[in-house]
């Protein structure tokens, strides 16, 4: 029998309960690990699951972060010094990655305390995650607040771009799938993913044909 859930059962649901529903309806999210500096020299991580394109001319990528009514580390090192890196999630650093979603002092690296290696290149001061296949650079564009929950939208513009192999395709399509990038649905079940298709660019009254060389 079907579940129907209204506004009112989903507010009568146990808060932990209600959690775990809700951040699962989106389905499956991308799994990254954001990297940052703090004014005092301290390398922070922090697992999230909220990136999305904004737009590729300028390349630009958002986020959503928790409000800033608690201290938000990550949120903070990005607001001071304009830089961060979102370095993709695979398999082979997974328990790594999960466990920086535990509550670090913000005296306390991540990269220490979670095993993993920071990164850098010339001129971009914020670290990348060594253990990552497929690392983006991004710069601070702008912050919104949404009024509605507090929650704020990061809007960065994509300046350096580091894979570990030559995933990316003659048509500049990036196989992540290649990259073992994995997914995330809910707040802790995190999945492999297995390509069906890629199709041809969909036109009014053209045939669709698969551009996918298996």
């Amino acid at each position: 029998m079907a579940e129907h859930y209204n506004a009112a059962s989903i507010q009568a649901l146990d808060k932990r309960v209600r959690t775990n529903f809700i951040n699962s309806l989106s389905g499956f999210k991308s799994a990254n690990l954001i990297a940052t500096k703090s004014t005092l020299g301290i390398e922070n991580i922090a697992m999230i699951s909220s990136a999305f394109h904004v737009g590729a001319h300028p390349p630009l990528l958002g986020m959503l972060m928790r409000p800033h009514t608690v201290p938000r580390h990550t949120l903070q090192n990005i607001k001071d010094s304009g830089y961060f890196t979102l370095n993709h999630v695979h398999e082979g650093m997974l328990e790594q990655a999960h466990q920086c979603s535990a509550n670090y002092a913000a005296e306390q690296s991540e990269f220490e305390a979670c095993g993993l290696t920071a990164q850098y290149t010339e001129g971009f001061v914020a670290p990348y995650i060594k253990q990552s296949r497929i690392k983006l650079g991004l710069e601070l564009r702008e912050i919104q607040v949404l009024n509605i929950n507090l929650t704020e939208l990061v809007i960065a513009e994509i300046v350096e771009v580091i894979t570990d192999k030559p995933y990316q395709s003659s048509d500049g399509y990036l196989d992540i799938e290649s990259a073992g990038s994995i997914s995330v649905s809910g707040l802790d079940s995190y999945h492999k993913s297995e390509r069906i298709d890629r199709f041809s660019y969909a036109k009014p009254g053209a045939k669709l044909h698969s551009i996918w060389k298996k």
